[in-house]
C-alpha cells in the first residue's frame, strides 16, 4: 500500500492545508474545525479514519447515520447530520446524531423537537442559509434568519443554535464562491447585533473539498471535507437512497 494514499495521510494532509490557510489569512493554526464527510462510505472506512484519531463524521442522509450506527457503536462516533432532511426522517436524527448542521424551517426544528423532547435528549444546531442562486441548492432565506431565530429560541428548547451553515455555488468563478461565504460572515456579523437571547453563533460551517481554502480566507470556523480524504465516489447519493423532495424544498 502507498502510505501517501491511505485515508490517514490524506487527513494529515488536508489538516495542514487547513493550518497553513488559517495562517495565512491572520488567523490561529487551530481556529478551523474539520469535519469529515464519509457519505458512501462504508466501515472499513471509517474506522481507518477512526484509528487516524477523529470520531466525529458528517452525513447527508439519515438513512446512512442508521446504517452505520450499530456497526460503528464501539468506535465512540458523533454523527452530524450535514445533509438536507425531511421531517419524516427526523426520529433517526434525534435517537442518533449529536449534531445537525441542515436546520433550515420551522416544521423541521418543531418534527426534531418533538422526537429530541422523546428521547430525552437535547442536541447542537446549525441553521443552513442559502445564499446562492442555485435551484439545487437547500437553506433558509437569509432575510427570514431573524425570525427564524427568535422562534426557535423561544419554542425550540431541545435545539441549542451554535451558528450558520452554507452551501457555495458550485462555479469555476472563486469570486462568485468567496462572495457565498462572505453573505454568511456578514449575515452572521448582522446577527450578532440582534443579541438574541439563547443564541450562539459562534460557529460558521462553510467550505468543501474543492473550496475550503477560500472558506477559511472568508471567516469559515470548520469545514466539510469527503472526497480529499476518503478519495471518489463512484456514485451520487441518490442512486442508494433515492428520494422525492418534499413540498419545504428551497
Amino acid at each position: 500500500m502507498n502510505v501517501n494514499n491511505t485515508i490517514a495521510a490524506r487527513l494529515s494532509q488536508v489538516q495542514d492545508r487547513i493550518r497553513k490557510t488559517a495562517i495565512q489569512a491572520g488567523r490561529s493554526a487551530d481556529s478551523v474545525t474539520l469535519l469529515p464527510v464519509s457519505k458512501t462510505f462504508g466501515e472499513d472506512a471509517i474506522r481507518e479514519a477512526v484509528k487516524a484519531g477523529v470520531y466525529r463524521f458528517g452525513e447527508n442522509k439519515a438513512q446512512e447515520i442508521r446504517s452505520k450506527f450499530e456497526p460503528l457503536a464501539d468506535c465512540d462516533i458523533d454523527w452530524v447530520m450535514i445533509g438536507h432532511l425531511q421531517t419524516n426522517k427526523a426520529k433517526d436524527v434525534a435517537r442518533m446524531a449529536s449534531e445537525i448542521q441542515s436546520l433550515d424551517r420551522m416544521d423541521l426544528a418543531i418534527a426534531l423537537d418533538r422526537r429530541l423532547q422523546q428521547e430525552g435528549r437535547a442536541i447542537d444546531a446549525l441553521v443552513q442559509v442559502k445564499t446562492s442562486s442555485e435551484p439545487s441548492k437547500y437553506g433558509l432565506p437569509p432575510e427570514e434568519l431573524p425570525g427564524f431565530l427568535r422562534q426557535v429560541a423561544r419554542d425550540i428548547p431541545t435545539l441549542r443554535i451554535k451558528g450558520l451553515m452554507t452551501l457555495a455555488i458550485n462555479a469555476a468563478d472563486d469570486a462568485a464562491v468567496r462572495a457565498c461565504f462572505r453573505t454568511l460572515r456578514e449575515l452572521r456579523d448582522q446577527m450578532r447585533q440582534e443579541d438574541i437571547a439563547g443564541i450562539e453563533l459562534d460557529r460558521l460551517s462553510m467550505g468543501m473539498s474543492g473550496d475550503f481554502e477560500i472558506a477559511i480566507e472568508e471567516g469559515s470556523t470548520e469545514v466539510r471535507i469527503g472526497t480529499a480524504i476518503f478519495g471518489g465516489r463512484i456514485y451520487g447519493n441518490d442512486y442508494y437512497w433515492p428520494e422525492q423532495p418534499d413540498a419545504t424544498r428551497r
